[in-house]
């Protein structure tokens, strides 16, 4: 939950550079968003309920043939993926406490409030898509998936951005890039499961991701070019802390580490690790050319320096906390609600 305390407003001065970006953001971000009468909808992927009632029943014993083959820990990372995309009222709320950039009426023509409304409502596509697709598979506790959905959405989240847009920007970006490597591997796995449909599915929102990432890593590109010093630091300021998943906050009313042990299931099946946090953590650094980065302050010097050492520091870490999380599996036998309290091993 964003709290009230953590609030600070830009100087006056960084208010007026957003203010001046609005026309970048018309031309260079707005054409990333996907056409309504265009895009993809999830009615697209699912069962078509305009058929006779029989030949629905078939589309959905197919759909749920498919997924048989899906072990228990795949329907807990997407059940826990899906969760976090379902949150995405939460989400639009954060980015609209940033200075410079919110929504101020809700229907606010400046090209930030745009991206901000429409981004939204591509990612709510995603939601929709894995609950109904979770629904109709009849393999997780639909019950015990909305509770944590609404508990979610009730707690929020609190990424540490402090009505601050260039701290905000750069968690979107780092986020981002981590769904699109998230719904990849799903996918992968679904393929390998013996699902292609599914695989298709999350290979579609996983391009959706990426393109969201190109948007926001674009604007953060933009934010070192005419303001370097403020925004190395803000990666700085973000990487210190760690960049904590949007659904961190999650709970079903039975577990209070749920997150603690649904990222657990991640890492130890390989949809999203501790290798590929670093590994985003290097592409951006590459991407913005941080290391080339010249003529800044004292205090962005120091975060440049501690950005760049900060891949080989965390790699350190990574074969230890991908042991540790197959032998907490294999140990500790974690049980969710999610799959009808069955406990999951690797």
């Amino acid at each position: 939950m964003i709290s009230s305390s953590n609030r600070s407003s830009l100087a006056q001065e960084k208010l007026e550079l957003f203010k001046s970006l609005e026309p970048w953001v018309s031309t260079e971000i707005l054409p990333l968003l996907s056409d309504a009468e265009k895009c993809w909808q999830p009615s697209e992927f699912l069962p078509d309920v305009t058929l006779p009632v029989a030949d629905f029943a078939e589309q959905v014993r197919d759909l749920q043939a498919r997924t048989a083959g899906l072990a228990d820990e795949y329907f807990v990372v997407l059940v826990g993926d899906m969760i976090t995309e379902d949150a995405v009222s939460t989400y639009q709320t954060v980015l609209n406490t940033w200075d410079g950039v919110r929504d101020q009426s809700a229907a606010s023509p400046s090209p930030w409030a745009v991206w901000i409304r429409a981004w939204s409502a591509e990612e709510n596509r995603h939601g929709d898509l894995l609950r109904t697709f979770l629904y109709l598979s009849g393999k997780v506790d639909m019950l015990m998936l909305e509770r944590t959905v609404q508990c979610l959405i009730r707690s929020g989240m609190d990424g540490g951005f402090e009505n601050n847009p260039y701290l905000g920007f750069v968690y979107v970006a780092f986020q981002e890039r981590a769904t699109f490597i998230t719904h990849g591997n799903t996918a992968r796995l679904a393929k390998k499961g013996g699902d292609p449909i599914l695989a298709i599915i999350c290979g579609t929102i996983s391009a959706d991701e990426k393109r969201h990432e190109y948007a926001y890593t674009k604007i953060v590109e933009k934010l070192l070019e005419v303001d370097p010093n403020e925004t190395i630091i803000a990666i700085g300021k973000m990487m210190r802390r760690g960049i904590t998943m949007p659904g961190a906050l999650m709970y079903d009313g039975c577990d209070p580490n749920l997150f603690e042990h649904y990222s657990t299931v991640a890492q130890a099946i390989g949809v999203y690790t501790t290798k590929d946090y670093v590994d985003i953590l290097d592409f951006f650094i590459k991407r913005w050319r941080l290391e080339k980065l010249h003529g800044l302050n004292g205090e962005a010097r120091r975060e440049q320096e501690f950005v760049c050492r900060l891949p080989d520091r965390l790699r350190k870490f990574n074969d230890q906390v991908g042991e540790r999380a197959k032998r907490q599996l294999q140990e500790h036998k974690l049980k969710f609600s999610w799959i009808f309290n069955k406990y999951v091993t690797i």
